[in-house]
């Protein structure tokens, strides 16, 4: 008899913990998407995500769309983001800066094609330009996507720094005409294609087939979106080394428990349903290890721009 009173209260107080447990797991769970691109094409990439999260941890999934990638940054630092898939190296740096605890690296991008874990900062001109390298652009007007994008700003500044002099505000000692940023890498394409940029920095993998625009990136968005001809259209005249793919970030606001079921799903999202993980992220990849030291030359680097300011 007190056995099964013993096994009635052990039952109960482990019924009670698991209905303790659920209540305190959310009931909303909040999707960074950084901005830059096209709002309605990003919303429709990640509408899969959303679907396949709602469902597996009983959750309605925001769809975070910021018009910058401060508002991401901001939406980390205080609570409001949850989770990012794809977050700019430039603007995790942002994160750990202000706060080394708001987020946790779950991953990095890795291209499915060659397995790297890089992608390129590229200057675009248009194809029917006479312009064949950096320096055929002196006297030019000039984009940059956005301040805390690391391929749109961030790599190609210091190497412009270290290359002409200068910086942004003296246009690299009046190298260029004119540098303006343009709010992200589908407006540094399109400022090209329109005239309004003699060139502009974007990002991509510059891995696969040049004519579909590689296996990640900018080029490939533009072109599933209305742009089918962009790469007859434009020539790339200078790249970067090697840049880090973007972290997947969780922020540590979420419940331990409730956290670790998040990470679980972004990676069961990347093996169940592939096709809507890639789309989501931009292009061809899919989820590897990482830790903050894959980033820590980035945030030297951020830190260094912020302190020079």
């Amino acid at each position: 008899m007190k056995h099964s009173f013993r096994s009635l209260a052990l039952m109960a107080g482990v019924f009670m913990a698991g209905n303790a447990m659920a209540a305190d797991a959310p009931k909303e769970l909040n999707l960074g998407i950084l901005g830059g691109q096209n709002a309605t094409q990003q919303i429709g990439d990640n509408q899969c995500v959303k679907t396949f999260f709602d469902k597996e941890l009983h959750v309605d999934t925001k769809l975070r769309n910021s018009s910058d990638y401060s508002g991401v940054i901001q939406g980390l630092l205080g609570g409001k983001v949850d989770m990012v898939l794809s977050m700019s190296p430039s603007s995790y740096a942002s994160v750990y800066i202000n706060n080394p605890k708001a987020v946790d690296v779950v991953g990095i991008l890795v291209d499915d094609k060659d397995q790297s874990r890089g992608y390129h900062s590229v200057v675009i001109v248009k194809a029917d330009s006479p312009y064949k390298k950096l320096e055929d652009l002196k006297g030019k007007a000039f984009g940059f996507a956005d301040p805390d994008s690391t391929s749109g700003y961030l790599i190609p500044n210091h190497a412009f720094k270290q290359q002409f002099g200068g910086n942004t505000d003296n246009k690299y000692n009046n190298f260029f005409s004119s540098v303006t940023f343009s709010g992200g890498h589908e407006q540094d394409i399109l400022g090209v294609l329109n005239g309004q940029f003699a060139g502009a920095v974007t990002w991509t993998s510059l891995v696969g087939d040049y004519n579909t625009g590689y296996t990640s990136g900018a080029f490939g968005r533009l072109i599933r979106m209305d742009h089918p001809d962009l790469m007859k259209q434009i020539r790339i005249i200078w790249k970067s080394p090697l840049i880090p793919n973007g972290p997947i970030l969780v922020s540590n606001s979420l419940p331990a428990d409730f956290k670790a079921k998040v990470v679980e799903t972004i990676k069961k999202l990347d093996k169940e349903d592939h096709a809507c993980f890639a789309k989501a992220v931009g292009g061809e990849q899919h989820v590897g290890p990482a830790t903050v030291a894959d980033y820590q030359q980035i945030i030297d680097m951020k830190r260094e721009l912020v302190t020079a300011r």
